[in-house]
């Protein structure tokens, strides 16, 4: 997708409603320090719009960005058609290492699971995982309960270009064994420095639009 425009539209704290958006969704999960925000903002080719941050788990609220972008299709008897579609990436409280309470932490949790539950449109839940290390107990608990809300999901190893090409299949396959995933799980390298992956991670997203 060739993004044209990108805006935070929707941001829900524990108390809001959820947004009734009409077009899909994709949701991102990880660490507080796993680069979530460098993430979103390659996707969306924007250098700031999702803030990132030094101090671990500034994100304390799902935040819905609307982009809007153009791509190709394949139409019967029309051959390839150009034009304009709208997706929401939506960035989910990060998790792990964010200083504050655990009551605090269960209200978050509760926010997500309700949005899990919730939202019509929530198509996949993308959950990155720093390559450079195994998974933490926090990622597996993670991949676990998302699991447990209907979910298969896609895992995105960020921090890419931090290790050398020859570690990258070795890394790959400890974060599987880490997480157990379930077979077929699809691990996608990712680098905010280098955007490696983004076309990959833009593939898995387009295969929704295609399927509505």
């Amino acid at each position: 997708m060739i993004v044209k425009n990108a805006e935070l539209e929707t941001v829900c704290g524990i108390t809001s409603k959820l947004p009734e958006n009409g077009q899909i969704e994709v949701a991102f999960a990880g660490k507080s320090n796993v680069g979530k925000s460098s993430l979103i903002n390659g996707l969306m080719n924007r250098k700031s719009l999702a803030r990132t941050s030094s101090a671990p788990g500034k994100t304390q609220t799902i935040n819905f960005y609307a982009v809007t972008g153009r791509r190709e299709t394949k139409k019967e008897a029309h051959g390839m058609v150009s034009a304009d579609e709208k997706v929401y990436l939506v960035d989910l409280p990060g998790y792990g290492y964010a200083k504050v309470s655990q009551n605090e932490k269960q209200k978050w949790g509760k926010m997500i699971e309700d949005y899990l539950h919730k939202s019509s449109q929530l198509k996949a839940v993308f959950l990155l995982i720093d390559i450079r290390h195994d998974p933490s107990a926090n990622d597996k608990q993670m991949y676990d309960w998302v699991l447990h809300n209907g979910f298969s999901p896609i895992i995105i190893a960020t921090k890419l270009d931090k290790i050398k090409r020859s570690q990258v299949q070795k890394q790959v396959k400890a974060i599987k064994q880490g997480l157990q995933v379930e077979k077929g799980t699809r691990v996608i390298p990712f680098s905010a420095e280098t955007k490696q992956g983004r076309e990959e991670i833009w593939s898995v997203i387009e295969g929704f639009l295609d399927a509505e």
